[in-house]
Formats: structure tokens, sequence, C-alpha cells
């Protein structure tokens, strides 16, 4: 495996071990992720969603240590990590009430949007890829790529610096794959955020990151820099 040095290091696993019952999910796990765009790939089953859980501590290791900018994450306050680290999960999970009423429930979590401005909301749907007339439509109506959004809106509304993306275009045919992978690439370039996305396509690793992560059976099989254009 080769090295990330001379990038800065978003999160590192050193030695970390995951298990669910008598079952193993992750074993010895030692990799790097740089700042940027970084996706972990690899067949269903392997492990990639549950990795994904331990940059946030929606989950904690049973061995080894999980880095966050080279602090322990488990010296860190979970929600205050989660705030900063915000996880957009694979199936959206809206509350009822309408786009707007999701975006300032999460808003509130860190004291954003206390002054009721429609216009931060507005702003928040534009880097989603929604127009401002999303605000006021019911959430549990909505397509599920519209619903993929919304949770995007509803995770910015936090103000992270890193957004944890759980095969986020799955359930999704080409176009709607197309515009969200356009629209997370734009908020790269806008927002200057860094993005960990767990994807079972090898295409879509190479096309979306900087850096890819392999795991096959909970093992982490390779890692490296994506060398050319959207290659790997």
């Amino acid at each position: 495996m080769r090295s990330a040095e001379n990038r800065p290091m978003l999160f590192e696993l050193d030695g970390v071990t995951l298990s669910r019952g008598s079952r193993t999910i992750l074993e010895r796990v030692s990799v790097q992720l740089p700042d940027g765009a970084v996706c972990i790939a690899g067949p269903s089953g392997c492990g990639k969603s549950s990795l994904l859980r331990l940059l946030n501590r929606l989950a904690d290791p049973d061995v080894g240590v999980v880095r966050y900018r080279g602090a322990d994450v488990r010296d860190r306050d979970p929600l205050e990590l989660r705030r900063e680290v915000a996880l957009v999960p694979q199936l959206p999970a809206l509350l009822d009430g309408s786009v707007e009423d999701n975006i300032r429930f999460a808003a509130g979590l860190n004291g954003a949007g206390d002054d009721g401005s429609p216009l931060e909301t507005a702003r928040l749907l534009e880097l989603a890829g929604l127009d401002a007339s999303y605000a006021d439509r019911d959430a549990r109506r909505l397509s599920v790529g519209e619903q993929q959004r919304a949770m995007l809106a509803r995770a910015l509304a936090v103000e992270p610096g890193v957004l944890l993306l759980d095969e986020p275009t799955s359930a999704l045919d080409e176009a709607a794959r197309d515009a969200i992978e356009w629209t997370l690439r734009d908020l790269r370039r806008r927002l200057g955020i860094s993005l960990v996305l767990v994807t079972h396509d090898p295409d879509q690793a190479r096309r979306m990151a900087d850096w890819v992560i392999r795991l096959e059976r909970g093992a982490a099989i390779a890692q490296g820099a994506v060398r050319t254009g959207r290659g790997a």
C-alpha cells in the first residue's frame, strides 16, 4: 500500500477490528484518509458502511484506534464530532413535515438558523441542487433522488467540514446519479469540504475520488491516490 505522505491527513485507522456479536466485520484495518475526496470501495458486505460509521463515532472499534486530524476520536464528544463530520445515510431518513422543517431541525443541533432566515434555507437547498420552491414541499412525497438531495441539504445545515456519504447514488438511475455526483464535486469546489464516499462501483470511485481504499471481506487490500484524470 502506498503512503499518503505530503497530504494533510483527515482520518487514520490503526489496527482496527470491529465485530457485531460473533461476527467480525473489520479485522486489523490500517488505512489513511487524506483531505479531499476519498472513496471506500468494495463489494456488498465487505465492511464499507461499518468503517464509515467509525469515523464519527456511530460505532467504536473493539481494538485499534481511529484518529481524526491526529487525535483519537474517542477523546471527542460524539455529538460535537458529528456536527463536524456529518453522515448522509444510504436510505433517506427524513422527518415528517416539510423540507424546510428538516433543514431547520438539523440547523438547530448546533444553533444555526435560529434567526429563522429563509435565505439560509434557500442557500442550503441550492447547494444540494434543489431550488427554493422545495422548502415547503412534504419531505416524504419527494422522489428518491430529491430525498437524497434534501438529506444532503440537512447535513450541510450543521456546517460540517467533512461529509460521510454511504452509497448516495445506489438507488438512483444513471441520470440522477450523474447529477448527484456533479453536485458533490461542486460542493467541494465551493465549500472546500472533504468527502468520504462509500461505493460498490469502482468506476464511481475513479470518477469521484482523489484517494481510494479497497475493502474485501473486512480487510483493506489496497489504498492509494487516483493517478490520472479520474482514473486510478
